[in-house]
């Protein structure tokens, strides 16, 4: 492998590791912060309870996280620093905002929810849970801003070799960072909802303190219902300017090799990236492509032949990973709808699904990753979208130096992403105090 293979995958792989703990933070913070409230309004102790439980879960979630996204920004500058040096002057502004604007805050009022259950009144201290949940959210949409960047440059001139802001309005208004922002979020409280709900039902299913989990459940089950929905939603939305700013990607995403007026969709296809075609091709729905992508069942969508190879992403990785997201996607609604109707259900009732919904936690990460994997690897061959290839953003290092640290970088993380499976699944266990 070359010094650009190990660099992405270097990246790509502390990105997804990173990525497990980033979706909890944002939705199980909304989800405390909620529950606290109910406290402060209902005076109902179970509430408080439970809002100190799901919140152990959350910071144990929110240290972990810290420690693996940190070294993320250091990759900018060891593995793709003429990536740095062309647009630093647009990326690493957005980065310093979350930094100083976000991620301070969001530390800062952690700290005070932590030590403050004494000595604040509970109106003060319910406060200092929505603010650390408002940081965790903006934190995430200075981040995916600079990614929105990556994805469909705005605002800046190529000036002096590189990339300069010409108009930072037109970079924080990015229509596609923004509506990716709404996807990742929606799709994380949906996230934290099935992460509620599941470990809710195994405690129901042992009969551990049924009032204070059948009330966690109807929490998580409202979010598990409500976001599932709302991201499918934003879903499309998303599909929808990709098609118009990225349609190399949409094609990979439906393996669509020529372009066509009225596009169908296939209900299983194989895609053949070597003879430029399917190999597999079954249940043709006509037209359907077209109005999904554009909401015009007559618009002409273009097939991947119609770009130079070097042009066009990995085919096969975009497409599956596609698939799978809107396979889990859909999979959720139907859980979450179950949730919502269970929620006022006798216990001994639903012991199956129950059970059902234990195993629906690992779901929406899947959903997550995969839909980032689409995101990103469907960008490819470009690391900002037509003006820099990915290949001139790495770092002129030897093969050995980045071979040695992607080395360091699999047994750290995963030591990491261990240690959080094993501490959320003892404390999760635990009945609460």
């Amino acid at each position: 492998m070359d010094v650009l293979m190990l660099s992405r995958l270097q990246f790509a792989f502390a990105t997804f590791i990173h990525f497990i703990f980033v979706p909890l933070t944002l939705g199980l913070s909304i989800i405390v912060a909620v529950m606290e409230t109910l406290y402060v309004r209902s005076g109902d102790a179970t509430y408080k309870r439970m809002a100190k439980f799901w919140g152990k879960l959350f910071l144990i979630n929110f240290a972990l996280g810290v420690v693996t996204g940190i070294t993320l920004e250091f990759q900018f500058g060891t593995n793709w620093s003429r990536y740095s040096a062309f647009v630093g002057d647009i990326f690493g502004s957005l980065l310093a905002i979350e930094a100083t604007a976000a991620f301070f805050l969001e530390s800062t009022m952690v700290g005070v929810w932590v030590f403050g259950w004494e000595k604040l009144s509970p109106k003060l201290h319910a406060t200092a849970i929505w603010l650390v949940a408002f940081a965790a959210n903006l934190s995430a949409l200075w981040i995916i801003l600079a990614n929105g960047f990556m994805q469909h440059p705005v605002g800046y001139v190529i000036q002096n070799g590189r990339a300069e802001l010409s108009s930072f309005i037109e970079v924080v208004t990015n229509g596609y960072g923004w509506n990716a922002f709404m996807h990742t979020v929606t799709g994380a409280w949906a996230l934290a909802g099935f992460f509620v709900v599941g470990i809710s039902a195994w405690h129901l299913l042992r009969k551990h303190h049924v009032d204070f989990f059948t009330k966690s459940f109807r929490v998580g089950a409202s979010f598990a219902l409500v976001f599932s929905l709302l991201v499918a939603v934003v879903g499309h939305r998303q599909g929808n300017i990709v098609a118009e700013v990225q349609p190399t990607k949409l094609a990979a995403m439906e393996s669509h090799w020529d372009t066509e007026k009225g596009a169908p969709m296939y209900l299983l296809a194989i895609p053949d990236p070597a003879n430029e075609r399917n190999s597999v091709q079954f249940g043709r729905i006509p037209a359907i492509l077209s109005l999904m992508a554009f909401n015009d069942p007559s618009a002409v969508v273009q097939g991947l032949k119609d770009f130079p190879k070097e042009d066009r992403p990995p085919v096969t990785l975009t497409f599956a990973s596609f698939r799978l997201m809107v396979g889990l996607g859909t999979l959720m609604i139907l859980m979450g709808v179950l949730a919502f109707i269970a929620r006022h259900q006798p216990v001994e009732s639903t012991p199956k699904l129950l059970r059902a919904f234990v195993w629906t936690i690992p779901l929406p990460y899947l959903a997550l990753q995969a839909g980032w994997a689409v995101a990103e690897v469907g960008r490819q061959p470009w690391i900002v979208y037509g003006i820099m290839r990915t290949r001139d953003a790495v770092s002129p290092l030897a093969t050995s130096q980045v071979a040695v640290s992607l080395a360091a970088f699999f047994v750290v993380y995963i030591l990491l992403a261990a240690l959080d499976i094993y501490l959320l699944a003892k404390y999760a266990r635990q009945e609460p105090a």
